[in-house]
């Protein structure tokens, strides 16, 4: 059988210059990652490591991350849970990896947003064709649209608002506002439910994935959001609130 290669755009223009894609790599065995790492550099992309998912958060946060290889089993924070994190403020594609031969926590990946699957061990020219395939299935989606919100390469826009997922970082007129973390995860969750009203219960889970509720918390992030990014503060047009139930991003 001959050789056969693959022909993908590996490469992408930023301000007119070419950068390389870059794979955030989550997995706990150094030696599968220091292998697979030099697999991956040898097809032409940029390589992040992690090798649990806090410090996977940390790098999503501070890179531009085009794809994410993301182990199940990991130590501090877990990869279903580490998904259920990203998916909420990222739209960052994942492939989930596992060496469990189980269907339950592949469906359950599937199920809260993971692009694809692939169960350990594999060849990596099996891996390397599917990260491929999504890339140009990434690549090749037309700009949405949800009212007067613009979603394309991970960067929301509302108004005079931009929200870049893939940095955390929020732009108002074109000029970057400083939100701490949590005031970014709050933005973010009502800019992706717009028009639908979120409690207070409901947006302490989100963000901060604890069941028992600080209703205090929310309002005083609520109110110091509305300062950052509302021209009155007093008369939102952005972050609104029903009274009684909970706020909603209103703006149209």
């Amino acid at each position: 059988m001959g050789v056969f290669h693959l022909s993908v755009k590996i490469k992408e223009k930023v301000d007119g210059v070419e950068r390389k894609m870059n794979i955030l790599l989550v997995d706990d065995e150094k030696l599968f990652v220091k292998g697979l790492s030099a697999s991956l550099k040898k097809e032409g992309f940029k390589v992040f490591t992690a090798f649990d998912g806090r410090e996977a958060l940390k790098t999503l946060e501070s890179e531009k991350i085009d794809i994410v290889l993301l182990d199940i089993m990991l130590p501090e924070i877990d990869g279903i849970t580490l998904l259920k994190r990203i998916r909420e403020t990222m739209d960052v594609p994942v492939i989930m990896l596992t060496a469990k031969d189980d269907y339950a926590d592949m469906v359950l990946g599937l199920e809260l947003g993971a692009d694809d699957y692939v169960t350990k061990p594999f060849h990596t020219r099996v891996l390397i064709a599917r990260i491929h395939t999504i890339l140009r299935r990434t690549a090749s989606k037309q700009t949405r649209h949800s009212g007067t919100e613009k979603i394309e390469d991970g960067i929301i826009t509302s108004s005079r608002l931009k929200i870049d997922l893939n940095r955390r970082t929020l732009y108002k007129d074109d000029k970057e506002i400083e939100l701490t973390a949590k005031e970014f995860d709050i933005l973010c969750t009502l800019v992706k439910n717009k028009g639908i009203v979120l409690s207070r219960e409901k947006i302490y889970n989100i963000v901060w994935n604890e069941l028992e509720c600080d209703t205090r918390t929310v309002d005083v992030h609520i109110s110091n959001l509305r300062e950052k990014i509302e021209d009155d503060p007093e008369n939102p047009s952005y972050i609104r609130t029903k009274w009684g139930i909970g706020y909603y991003w209103g703006q149209t």
